[in-house]
């Protein structure tokens, strides 16, 4: 009785949590092509979704630099809300050289060294403007998201179309979090 109790509980729990979860089961799209020279440089987060490795970031920016064939060098600062800086740095390989869009990041700490990187990717690209100025990136089980742009600040209509678009791609985007960038002066 307590193996059949057991048993329904789980299946319900699992029903319940594919229904409730609000994540479609649809592979998301990513761009078409993605020159990886024109990408690199310097892009700053506009806004992203919560995450427990950027919890006390209030403004970041990624830099990407071109290695060999394939990889890019990963530099990520932000500036926490006591006012210090962290950076990590990491290395970024592409998993679907057809068209760049999908690359799976790693970064040298004791969490990447234990639980090892994803096959399938990491940092998807589903949207990338035709100047290379802003971009969507996120992960395919819809966990994390970027809205990045090479300025600190990104005007209005812009960003509510990139949230529009990871709306449709299926992401929580009422949670959204937008960086406090700083501009030099």
């Amino acid at each position: 009785m307590k193996i059949v109790s057991f048993l329904i509980l789980s299946s319900l729990s699992f029903i319940t949590t594919s229904c409730v979860g609000g994540k479609p089961n649809q592979p998301l799209p990513t761009v078409a092509s993605v020159d990886l020279t024109r990408y690199a440089g310097t892009w700053y987060e506009i806004a992203r979704l919560p995450m427990w490795f950027q919890r006390h970031c209030i403004a970041s920016q990624a830099t990407y630099t071109i290695r060999q064939a394939g990889t890019v060098a990963v530099h990520n600062e932000c500036v926490t809300d006591s006012g210090t800086v962290d950076q990590a740095d990491g290395v970024a390989t592409v998993v679907d050289s057809a068209t760049n869009a999908r690359l799976m990041v790693t970064f040298d700490n004791f969490f990447a060294r234990l639980v090892g990187p994803s096959r399938e990717g990491n940092y998807w690209i589903f949207d990338l403007d035709q100047d290379y100025r802003t971009a969507l990136v996120g992960t395919p089980d819809r966990r994390y998201l970027w809205i990045l742009s090479r300025t600190q600040i990104l005007d209005e209509s812009t960003y509510q179309q990139l949230v529009m678009k990871a709306q449709q791609l299926g992401f929580p985007v009422s949670d959204l979090i937008k960086s406090k960038h700083v501009p030099a002066s």
